[in-house]
């Protein structure tokens, strides 16, 4: 199973979310989904997105994964290339490793930007619904206020 990941954050931090999208080796789309996670940086958002990747493919019953993502950090990270330095990633990192290590055969994949469109669109649609959510809720605010 191919699993293309993102994460962003508009801001460093700011309003973040994640896309995941999981294909066959043809091709064919087997599920995506992304999620808006609120105030959070790049690097967390990109993390969120692999374990709710992984823990979809737990779910499913998917044992050979291989994980595409466009952050070399999170890559280089889950292969033991680079160290976890900042606390907030180490949890997350300690989190995808043992979910990775309980699935069976996961590979990390480092693509360009470019390769990873689909999950990039996820992750922007989350962002943009939270904000027009959000957006709503503080015109319902307003609209309570002056009629106070």
């Amino acid at each position: 199973m191919i699993v293309n990941i993102d994460g962003g954050s508009r801001g460093n931090p700011g309003p973040a979310g994640y896309g995941v999208r999981f294909a066959r080796s043809d091709g064919s789309v087997v599920a995506e989904f992304g999620e808006a996670i609120g105030v959070a940086t790049n690097n967390v958002a990109e993390y969120r997105g692999l374990l709710a990747a992984l823990r979809y493919a737990r779910e499913q019953g998917h044992t050979d994964l291989t994980v595409r993502s466009d952050s070399l950090l999170l890559v280089c990270q889950m292969r033991g290339e680079y160290r976890v330095k900042h606390p907030g990633l180490q949890v997350l990192h300690a989190e995808a490793q043992r979910l990775a290590t309980e699935l069976g055969h996961v590979r990390f994949v480092h693509v360009r930007r470019e390769a990873n469109t689909h999950a990039d669109l996820l992750a922007n649609k989350a962002m943009d619904d939270q904000e027009k959510t959000e957006g709503r809720r503080q015109k319902t605010v307003s609209r309570s206020q002056k009629q106070e």
